[in-house]
Formats: C-alpha cells, sequence, structure tokens
C-alpha cells in the first residue's frame, strides 16, 4: 500500500470507521430478513444501504445471503480495495472482501459463491439503467430479481443504540451552528451571511458535504435561511420553507435577501455527522417580533409537541397528523400550515437516518406507528406572505415516550439580535 490508512480519522485521530460489531448485527439481521422472505440472497451497490452494511461508500456491490443458504457475505470492490478493507474493519472485517470480477463474468461468480437464483436488487432505489445493466449479466442464473429496497428500509427504521448516539452528536453541532448563527445575525445582514456562519462550524465538525435523500431529484439545501418574505417563496421541494436560494440552479434555502427589524427569520439547520442526520428549526429577529407572529409561534410549538405526544404512545402517524392538523385548523391556520395555496405540504414530520427523508412519516397514508429506536424530526411552520414561522426538533422514540435528539428546550424559540 503506498498510502497511508491511519490518516483515513475524524478529529484529532479519532476512529470514524463503524464499529465491526455494528456491520455484524445489521448483516445477520439482512440475512434473517431474507429468510422471512423467501429470498435467498440480495446484490447492493446503493451508496447508503453499502455504508450501513460494509462500513464505507466505495465503487462496489455486496452479496448478502439468507440464513442456511450457505453464501458468504461478499463485498466485491471496483475501487479502492484497501480502503473498502480499512473501512469494513480491516482483520475484523465481518465479511470478506475482494477484488470485483468483470461484468461479464458476474454470473459465474454469483453462481461460484452459492447463488442458486438471481440474488434480489434494490430495483426501488437505483436507477432503472443501473438495475437493468446488473439484471443482464445474471442472465445464467433462473428467475426474475426481486426487489429488496423495502427490506433494507425496513431494518433501518429501527437505529441502534450506536446509530442513535451518532445522532445525539449531530444534535450537538447542530445547536452550535445555531450559537454561531445568533452570533452573526444583525440588521442588514444577508441570508447566505448566517447560512455561511453555520456551515462553518458543520465544516469544522466533520461534515462531508453531502445530504442524502430516497426522493428524486435527492437534492437539498441544508441551511435553510428565510428572513421576512423569503418565507413565502415557494420552491421544488416538497416542504413549507422554499426560500429565495442563491440562484435558479440552487433555488432552495438562503438568498441574498437582507435581515430587516421586526421581520421573523426562519432558520432551519441540517447536520450530519458520520452520516446520521439532525434537523431542527428555530426563529430568529432584529429586535421583538409583533404579538400575532408570537402567536403563531406558540401555536406551532404546542402543536409540535402535541404531534411528539401522540408519537410517543405509539399513536400511528396518520393519526398524528390528523391530531396536528386538526389543531392548526382551530387556532386558524388551515390555509397556511406547511405552506400557501396552492403550495402546501401535507405532512407534520418526516423520518430521519443516514437519509433526510426516511420513513414513515407523519402524514395521511402512514397507518403505522413509529417503531420504538426510529428517529424523526417533527417540524410544524406556518407560512404567509410576509414571511414565516415555525418550530422542529429531532426525537427517537423510547420504550418510554419520545427523547429529543436536538436542542430542545435548551435552545429558544425566538432569538433575538
Amino acid at each position: 500500500m503506498v498510502w497511508d490508512a491511519e490518516s483515513i480519522t475524524g478529529p484529532d485521530g479519532q476512529d470514524w470507521r463503524v464499529p465491526v460489531s455494528e456491520l455484524e448485527s445489521r448483516q445477520k439481521a439482512l440475512s434473517s430478513a431474507l429468510t422471512s422472505e423467501g429470498i435467498e440472497s440480495i446484490l447492493i451497490d446503493d451508496p447508503v444501504e453499502l455504508y450501513w452494511l460494509t462500513g464505507g461508500r466505495q465503487n462496489s456491490i455486496l452479496l448478502v445471503g439468507s440464513e442456511e443458504s450457505g453464501i458468504e457475505t461478499t463485498h466485491w470492490v471496483r475501487r479502492s480495495l484497501e480502503r473498502a478493507v480499512f473501512e469494513s474493519g480491516g482483520d475484523d472485517s465481518p465479511h470478506h472482501s475482494e477484488k470485483q470480477p468483470r461484468m461479464a463474468s458476474l454470473s459465474d461468480s454469483l453462481v461460484s459463491s452459492g447463488c442458486t437464483e438471481r440474488p434480489s436488487m434494490l430495483s426501488g432505489k437505483v436507477p432503472h439503467d443501473r438495475w437493468s445493466f446488473l439484471n443482464s449479466k445474471m442472465s445464467g442464473i433462473p428467475g426474475e430479481s426481486l426487489d429488496g429496497t423495502g427490506i433494507l428500509y425496513s431494518l433501518r427504521e429501527v437505529k441502534s443504540e450506536w446509530e442513535i448516539q451518532m445522532h445525539k452528536e449531530s444534535g450537538e453541532v447542530n445547536s452550535r451552528m445555531f450559537e454561531a448563527v445568533s452570533e452573526a445575525g444583525k440588521e442588514g445582514c444577508t441570508e447566505l451571511d448566517l447560512a455561511a456562519a453555520a456551515d462553518s462550524v458543520s465544516r469544522e465538525a466533520g461534515f462531508g458535504g453531502r445530504i442524502r435523500m430516497r426522493r428524486w431529484p435527492m437534492d437539498c439545501d441544508r441551511v435553510v435561511v428565510a428572513a421576512g418574505r423569503s418565507g413565502s417563496v415557494p420552491s421544488y421541494f416538497d416542504s413549507a420553507i422554499g426560500g429565495l436560494g442563491a440562484s435558479p440552479i440552487s433555488s432552495l434555502g438562503a438568498g441574498f435577501g437582507r435581515v430587516k427589524a421586526g421581520d421573523p427569520v426562519l432558520v432551519d439547520i441540517v447536520h450530519l455527522h458520520r452520516g446520521y442526520v439532525s434537523d431542527c428549526t428555530r426563529m430568529f429577529s432584529v429586535g421583538s417580533l409583533d404579538e400575532e407572529w408570537m402567536s403563531r409561534l406558540d401555536d406551532m410549538v404546542e402543536i409540535k409537541q402535541a404531534v411528539v405526544d401522540q408519537l410517543g404512545k405509539g399513536e400511528d402517524c396518520s393519526s398524528a397528523w390528523l391530531r396536528g392538523s386538526e389543531m392548526a385548523s382551530e387556532m386558524g391556520h388551515s390555509e397556511n400550515l406547511m405552506g400557501m395555496h396552492p403550495n402546501q405540504s401535507s405532512f407534520l414530520g418526516h423520518s430521519v437516518g443516514l437519509e433526510l427523508d426516511e420513513a414513515p412519516v407523519v402524514a395521511l397514508g402512514f397507518d403505522r406507528e413509529l417503531r420504538v429506536g426510529g428517529t424523526m424530526a417533527v417540524e410544524p411552520k406556518v407560512i404567509h406572505r410576509e414571511g414565516a414561522i415555525g418550530n422542529e426538533d429531532t426525537w427517537v422514540r423510547t420504550s418510554g415516550g419520545m427523547e429529543c435528539l436536538t436542542a430542545g428546550s435548551s435552545l429558544p424559540d425566538l432569538m433575538e439580535w
């Protein structure tokens, strides 16, 4: 090896690799789930799922067999094999890693590994062209490739203790980002000035530059700042807040709008710590907000707590949505909840993990509970022509209810410059 693997560290030389015990338990859980579904094996090449199962994000594919299938979990790596071995634990890695075979011989390699049926794949997630290409290289194996996307999504809904700790550490950085916004804000500064202050904290803490999403087009801005009337500007993104954005190609989040005295300034911050999302929203203003804006903020905080309480009791996510939206209607916010017509979004919370938009969602159609170990951002907001206001924290459901993973009550709902 001509490069030093030991240089791949977190801050101050910390080992930021995923613990081998995590990889072992995840691979075993996947094998068990395949057995339950009557699927012999699965072939995975999505970056997020590869990271979750192998501890790295290399150009590679992973074969996992069901229990009793006799198929050895094998990581075929195109590049970089050396880095893949190191990131998965080196000699302690729970799986075998080797150079990826030529695609022309993929069928032979799968058969040699013990496959008697065509492996399932993530057809619900990877691009169709990629799925078709891999499927065409398995023509020598009988059967059809089933979709295993739902199996991986279900497994990742419930976070381990280690993953919850990653979310907590992400939330700690998130809080420091708000502190930076509080220090940088003043009348006349731009939304981008505030976003830059938050971004510098996040980068210094190890943010890798990407927010991963499932839903096409799979991109968003992680520091959304909407000052005054910017909060009413819609965007392509299915969220309450669009914002000006920096340009038409980046038409979401902070732009060149300036902070004015008395205007609500909504700051919605996402940070990823070692891949794990924290999502939090707080309000700022130069001087005090008027009574009407403060009343709206109080209402959103009340709705947020009601939704959190519902989820903590094990109520299904659809019921939590109905409770929150009914409260908003009684408070007079039905026309402005999560946007203005015709750009309203119909959710009050979204699960998070390695991706920003995981399931379940606090919305109609999700007639199931947030499972114990599930992590979710709850974010009621109201949008008016003069601006937007709301509140958001990220939570984990425990056996005793909901635990906040972001700032919670330690960070005021409104901070004045």
